[in-house]
């Protein structure tokens, strides 16, 4: 059985281009004084509707945004690199402990290195633990909201 939402957007594809007009008056409480393609009428609305429905962006993501934004404004070669994930030293050892087994990853130069292949993002290899899409940052403990997972500097002379 469909729901609301995809009633509601189901509902935004057979309206016509003035009527999609004046659903905007009243999904973002201004009209619009700009021309928009009816397709794309369709996807600001369809956006807003689920925003109602599901919530918007967090708060930690518009930060994030204004922070990029500010940094263009500064400068138009600013980098978007995550400056939420910390770097490290090629050789350190990410530790995680999950379901009961611990999982170990080596940072190597390029990319990383678990059970004997090398990845190209945590990302994938945290997918592959799990069986589920997780961020690998996240899943590792090296973004904001999650414990610390174990991290260890390489030893020299090993």
């Amino acid at each position: 059985m469909p729901t609301e939402t995809a009633i509601a957007l189901d509902f935004l594809s057979k309206r016509s281009t003035p009527e999609l007009r004046e659903l905007w008056d009243g999904a973002f409480g201004t009209p619009l004084t700009f021309r928009l393609q009816k397709d794309i009428l369709i996807c600001f609305l369809a956006y807003r509707l689920q925003e109602t429905a599901y919530g918007g962006i967090r708060a930690a993501t518009v930060k994030e945004l204004n922070r990029h934004a500010q940094q263009f404004t500064i400068s138009s070669r600013a980098a978007l690199a995550n400056t939420e994930v910390p770097h490290f030293k090629p050789g350190t050892r990410l530790l995680r402990e999950w379901q009961g087994q611990t999982f170990e990853v080596t940072i190597m130069d390029s990319g990383y290195a678990y059970r004997g292949a090398r990845y190209e993002s945590l990302s994938k290899i945290a997918r592959e633990i799990t069986g589920a899409r997780w961020s690998g940052p996240r899943f590792f403990g090296l973004k904001k909201g999650v414990p610390k997972t174990g991290l260890r500097e390489p030893r020299h002379g090993r």
